[in-house]
């Protein structure tokens, strides 16, 4: 038993030419492994880097086509407005022009199309679905949109202080709003959004700037 179990363990000898290993080969350049390795970082920080050119830059472009065609098509609303039935249902679409948004302070001038979908923000600014119309008598107007990317209509929104204008141009009229604060809240705080009986305006955007942490939320309180 002893010795069948020797055999098992034990290589059998072999002669130096016979070895199947092969030769020992000296490195004669012990920094490739680190040029290649750096070779490899620098590819993948370029594509990070266009990565981050693309978002910040490249899907402005794709706002900015979105934006001119609701230029025309909200053009068309103004010179032929509907006839809406202030007690009926209102039919809305998903990615239409409903207002023209400007805000002085922000040197901000776009058309917010209706929806808060990904598809719908790609566009510019968008009406949330439970929000009121700017031409109700009561409600809450309630608009979402990018701080970052596609366009970054809402980039420079915590610069707005109370007293600044807002200005809301729909088929039914242009609303002025003064701005009453802001706050911080959490992503989850939708009761931001709650309809009051005063008309009334939020804007929402990420916070801080190239994250989703929380949300920036400003007030804002209809004239006249």
């Amino acid at each position: 038993m002893t010795t069948l179990r020797r055999s098992k363990l034990l290589a059998p000898a072999s002669r130096p030419d016979q070895s199947d290993a092969p030769p020992l080969v000296p490195d004669r350049d012990p920094g490739r492994r680190l040029r290649l390795f750096g070779r490899a970082s620098l590819v993948g920080a370029a594509f990070v880097a266009g990565y981050l050119v693309w978002l910040v830059i490249g899907t402005r472009f794709i706002t900015d086509h979105a934006q001119a065609n609701l230029r025309t098509a909200f053009d068309e609303q103004l010179a032929h407005p509907r006839v809406l039935d202030p007690g009926g249902p209102q039919t809305r679409q998903s990615g239409q022009a409903v207002a023209r948004l400007v805000i002085s302070r922000m040197h901000l001038d776009m058309i917010v199309v209706d929806g808060t979908d990904a598809q719908s923000l790609t566009k510019g600014p968008g009406l949330y679905e439970e929000s009121a119309m700017p031409w109700d008598s009561h409600g809450r107007v309630a608009i979402a949109g990018h701080r970052t990317t596609y366009g970054a209509p809402f980039w420079d929104l915590d610069k707005l202080r109370k007293g600044d204008q807002i200005t809301l141009e729909t088929e039914r009229g242009t609303f002025t709003y003064v701005v009453s604060g802001s706050k911080i809240v959490a992503p989850t705080a939708v009761q931001v959004a709650d309809q009051t009986e005063q008309p009334t305006l939020i804007l929402t955007t990420c916070n801080p700037r190239f994250s989703a942490t929380e949300r920036l939320v400003v007030f804002a309180e209809r004239q006249g």
